[in-house]
């Protein structure tokens, strides 16, 4: 069954055809969902939101652009809201005074993939919001801003600090491996 067939049948209500679907995006969706969660168990419930969003709204796909690309802003919104409506997202922050070191890109890219993941998930959560809207979905400060209802400025803050806890967390792990 191709694409098309596959949005129409689930337009429909057609089971086999959302269960089709569900089953084959929702590897790469869980991992957008995981970006924006505490545990894997809040990824997998906004996962489960997000999907009956993109059933609800079917139909207002209009085949203009990517498929998946569609259903990941839905994802990314859905964990976004999620993120907006939890108690911890308050978290202090402000910019400190620092040197932003260089890193060699050699080193990064030496890092497995996986490793590099665990380290985005290890930063405070406010830090890694921002860097993944940011770094990963290419939104705008002034977007972030928007969307997490707080000013461009702490976006950037929290965006600059990322990246130095990232530097420093990557700089240990180079060291352990060398």
């Amino acid at each position: 069954m191709n694409q098309t067939e596959l949005i129409t049948g689930c337009i429909r209500g057609d089971r086999q055809c959302q269960k089709a679907l569900f089953q084959q995006y929702s590897g790469k969706l869980l991992a957008v969902c995981v970006r924006y969660t505490r545990h894997r168990m809040e990824a997998e419930d906004v996962l489960q939101d997000a999907f009956i969003k993109i059933f609800k709204n079917l139909e207002k796909f209009e085949g203009k652009g990517s498929f998946e690309g569609w259903m990941r802003r839905i994802v990314v919104n859905t964990a976004l809201k999620n993120y907006n409506k939890s108690s911890f997202k308050k978290e202090k922050i402000g910019l400190q005074d620092y040197q932003e070191g260089s890193m060699d890109p050699d080193v990064i890219a030496s890092l497995y993939q996986e490793e590099l993941l665990k380290v985005i998930e290890a930063l405070p959560n406010g830090y890694r919001i921002v860097f993944n809207l940011y770094v990963i979905e290419g939104f705008s400060h002034k977007e972030i801003a928007k969307q997490l209802e707080i000013q461009e400025s702490t976006s950037r803050s929290q965006l600059v600090k990322a990246r130095k806890m990232l530097q420093s967390k990557i700089s240990q792990i180079m060291r352990i491996v060398a």
